[in-house]
């Protein structure tokens, strides 16, 4: 824990970043009536791949209607 420490104030705004985009993704993912793909398979996306799965969903898997 202690060899830790010291990265805390790095690494405490990328983790916030990626728990608000996993949020916000996974909320317009459960409102889109729509998505480029499996429903099922963007939310392993979003939720597994860590930052990216996020942005390529946003980026690839919404559909404008």
């Amino acid at each position: 824990m202690e060899a830790i420490r010291p990265y805390i104030p790095f690494l405490l705004p990328i983790i916030l970043i990626q728990l608000g985009l996993m949020i916000f993704a996974l909320i317009d993912l459960a409102r889109r009536p729509t998505a480029n793909g499996p429903r099922w398979l963007w939310a392993i996306v979003i939720i597994f791949i860590n930052i990216i799965g996020p942005i390529a969903y946003f980026l690839i898997g919404r559909r404008e209607e």
